[in-house]
């Protein structure tokens, strides 16, 4: 076998590695019998509820299995051609079949990506919040930096993009954003972005150009779906209303329009200052709200299933996931899962899907990768 074709060889080996090990191959084999058996059941339709449930299930188990059996078949198939070919030195047909590996190893990969994207709340819409560090200027700047970046990629994957909150610096960037991504998979894509992003680079702000370090946070949270039923009191609520910061007309900077809820019991904290319309943005920071309070759930089942104490989940300025360094080289390093990118400017411009696809598969894998720091 060709080193090349070894090489699509390996890899659509490990797309199907880790594909069994998100579906629990044998438990899925088993639970895909048990449910074909209950669609044969005629009585299953007495409760229309539990038949979709049913047949939702049964439908993404049979997607995944049949998906990885046909991956798995191709390939057996393509090495013995391939193997053929070599043997009786027919470079025309080992290439023709090195050309098919390559294009199912590529198959291979999204069916991988496509599987991992089947959490809970992973179709949802997703709001991105992202809050600059200790810092003053330079945070606010980097703050800035992430918020467009984000955009940039809501925009390649076709997302619309809102801005619901905005807090400018006090002489350049931002001290907090919260954007709307509203798209297929959007939070599925983007909930492993949670973090401490940290930015080295010369200063612009800086007379004696010095290399300065930086740091902002970002939080990724789903947009609840309606169906979802999340309970929130009154008595837990401090509601204050405040003249908005940001951009959007003489109206907007001179009532106090903007709405910040806070949800006393667990300290979280939201504010929505896009409409002209109090009330409006007081429903949109009640659904952010429910929003956040949701993803606090999802955070805890997951630390719970990991066997890990839910505070770990937590998000704090401890919490590093990624290392931009713009100056006195170019590198872009994820600290989770040790991807890297020698051109930060592309990454700056949206390009996160390398990030996102490893961090969603470590997930699975629950393998971490130990990555020295970036100075």
């Amino acid at each position: 076998m060709r080193a090349e074709g070894q090489a699509h060889i390996d890899q659509i080996k490990q797309a199907l590695d880790l594909l069994r090990r998100f579906l629990d191959w044998d438990r899925a084999l088993r639970r895909l019998d048990e449910l074909n058996a209950r669609v044969e059941d005629p009585t299953l339709w007495n409760n229309p509820k539990a038949a979709q449930a049913v047949m939702q299930e049964r439908r993404r188990l049979d997607e995944g299995v049949s998906a990885t059996r046909a991956i798995e078949r191709e390939m057996s198939e393509l090495i013995e051609l391939t193997d053929m070919a070599e043997a009786e030195g027919d470079d025309a047909m080992a290439d023709e079949s090195v050309a098919s590996l390559a294009a199912l190893a590529e198959r291979a990969e999204r069916d991988k990506v496509q599987a991992l994207l089947a959490g809970e709340a992973d179709a949802n819409d997703s709001y991105i919040e992202v809050n600059s560090g200790a810092g003053g200027t330079e945070s606010q700047d980097w703050a800035s930096m992430l918020s467009r970046m984000y955009q940039r990629w809501g925009e390649r994957h076709g997302y619309k993009v809102e801005l619901i909150d905005y807090h400018a610096g006090e002489q350049a960037g931002i001290k907090s954003a919260t954007l709307l991504l509203k798209g297929a998979n959007a939070y599925g894509w983007a909930k492993t972005e949670s973090g401490v992003h940290r930015l080295v680079r010369i200063s612009p702000y800086d007379s004696a150009a010095r290399r300065h370090t930086s740091f902002a946070s970002v939080w990724v949270y789903p947009v609840v779906d309606d169906d979802i039923d999340i309970v929130v009191e009154d008595k837990d609520l401090r509601i204050d209303t405040y003249r908005a910061s940001g951009s959007g007309g003489q109206h907007v900077n001179t009532t106090d329009s903007a709405v910040r809820i806070t949800h006393i019991p667990t300290g979280v904290v939201v504010a929505c200052q896009n409409e002209r319309s109090q009330h409006k943005n007081k429903a949109t920071a009640m659904k952010m709200l429910k929003a956040r309070l949701y993803e606090r759930e999802l955070a805890i089942r997951e630390a719970a299933a990991a066997d890990v104490e839910a505070g770990k989940t937590d998000i704090g300025w401890g919490h590093q996931i990624r290392s931009y360094v713009l100056q006195p080289y170019q590198l872009v390093k994820d600290l989770r899962t040790g991807v890297t990118s020698t051109a930060p400017s592309d990454v700056l411009d949206g390009a996160l899907d390398p990030f996102m696809a490893a961090a969603l598969s470590q997930r699975v894998t629950g393998e971490s990768v130990v990555v020295e720091d970036v100075d």
